[in-house]
């Protein structure tokens, strides 16, 4: 960022508490989301081994999807956020409920192309011969919700952008109460099996996207939006998505690339790198609720014409994201010998981990600011140049995690590439940032 004044003390005060108020029950709907995963996975694996894989299988491919279409969550909630600045509330519901459709659109394109090739779907992520029918029912039964769960994720950025954290996170601990609930029912008492785990789940998903609906379609009302479809704010809503979605794709093979590199490692490298990975994904919970909160906040601004008021969010959240890498990072240090007997009590397993954290925590700094400028350019509606900087990060990522095992690297080496990579970000995010081309003023973009 470029120098500037200090902010003063009542305006940092203010802005500390917006992003407490966004930040905190954000990281609290993130971290619920996972535990839907682990609640069936602790409900289903009583059933025994086989359909605990199929489950595995399952549920790593919905997870994948899903995640692909995040930028349902992110371009609404920069766009939503804008009209609220400039005041508009009536538009910035309709432009909710264009994401909202988009999002309906694209389940049920994913419904048709899931259920008569998930069969094939499993085979080709390898699952064994006994874990695949399972795999396949719990595809195929949970696919029938995932236009619920891209519905949760448009309207949670409809929330998001109207400044509202609070509903989503009353909602996804509704949603992992009820669908726990529903699995042990279904399961068990119905004799379902791990179909009434698919079925479960998508019970919840189905009745959290009604609450997000219900909720929207009241705001609709109140400010006098409408709720039809629109196929030109529909195609604009994609128009914006579709930079998201390259620089989720990018991000997404950037983890693969490492998983794969690992695997060639050895057992005791794989199994290393999956407990890194856990904790790594856990520490992002944390410091995406601060890139949440920017992404608000700024479109906010922006949409207010308040560029002062912009920047100075952007310099505070910074500050945010560095003071939260620095305890992370001295938390991981200190936690180091009391977390890996949580995963594992192979020794070798446990001596190939701990230097790869000590990697982790010392880039947690550098992660902090890649976060926190990641949700300020989203919340600016910046995707593009978000989708130029991922692709150019994956390109330097690559040929440096090919790299390690050649070079006879170990874990340790592999997880200093994803620190470049996390550098690579922060120089590209950085030069934006200190560029000021990311301030576009406006209800729109």
């Amino acid at each position: 960022m470029p120098q500037a004044p200090a902010i003063p003390h009542a305006t940092r005060r203010r802005h500390d508490r917006e992003i407490v108020a966004l930040a905190v029950p954000a990281f609290g709907a993130l971290v619920a989301e996972p535990l839907f995963v682990m609640a069936d996975s602790a409900i289903v694996g009583h059933l025994g081994t086989a359909q605990l894989a199929g489950l595995g299988v399952a549920s790593a491919l919905l997870t994948t999807a899903v995640s692909i279409f995040v930028f349902l969550a992110y371009a609404t909630t920069a766009a939503v956020a804008r009209r609220v600045g400039s005041g508009d509330l009536q538009a910035a519901i309709r432009q909710g409920m264009d994401g909202i459709w988009l999002a309906l659109l694209l389940g049920a394109a994913v419904i048709a192309l899931v259920l008569p090739l998930a069969p094939g779907i499993v085979d080709a992520f390898g699952a064994s011969a006994t874990a695949a029918p399972y795999a396949t029912t719990y595809l195929r039964i949970s696919s029938l919700g995932i236009p619920a769960m891209l519905v949760v994720l448009a309207a949670t950025g409809v929330l998001r952008g109207l400044q509202d954290t609070r509903t989503p996170l009353y909602v996804a601990v509704a949603g992992f109460v009820a669908n726990a609930g529903l699995n042990a029912g279904l399961v068990y008492g119905a004799g379902l099996g791990i179909a009434g785990s698919a079925w479960g789940t998508v019970i919840a998903q189905c009745a959290m996207a009604a609450v997000y609906l219900a909720v929207v379609v009241r705001g609709a009302r109140g400010h006098g939006a409408s709720l039809r479809p629109d196929a030109a704010g529909i195609r604009a809503s994609a128009q914006a998505g579709l930079p998201l979605l390259v620089r989720t794709l990018s991000l997404r093979a950037i983890l693969m690339i490492a998983t794969a590199v690992a695997a060639r490692m050895g057992d005791a490298d794989i199994a290393a790198h999956q407990i890194v990975l856990s904790l790594w994904s856990l520490l992002a919970f944390a410091l995406d609720a601060i890139a949440i909160a920017g992404q608000a906040i700024i479109g906010r601004y922006l949409g207010a014409d308040d560029t002062a008021g912009a920047r100075e969010a952007c310099r505070r959240m910074v500050q945010w994201g560095i003071a939260i890498g620095v305890g992370l990072g001295l938390l991981v240090v200190t936690a180091r010998p009391l977390f890996l007997p949580l995963f594992t009590s192979d020794p070798d397993v446990k001596q190939t981990a701990l230097p790869a954290l000590l990697v982790v925590a010392l880039s947690q700094p550098i992660s902090g600011v890649v976060f926190v400028l990641d949700g300020v350019l989203m919340g600016a509606g910046d995707g593009p140049y978000l989708a130029w900087a991922m692709v150019v990060t994956l390109a330097v990522f690559t040929p440096a995690a090919l790299l390690v095992p050649a070079l006879g690297g170990g874990l340790t080496a592999l997880w200093a590439a994803m620190t470049l990579m996390m550098a690579v970000r922060l120089l590209t995010l950085w030069l934006r940032a200190r560029s000021g081309r990311w301030i576009v003023t406006g209800a729109t973009r």
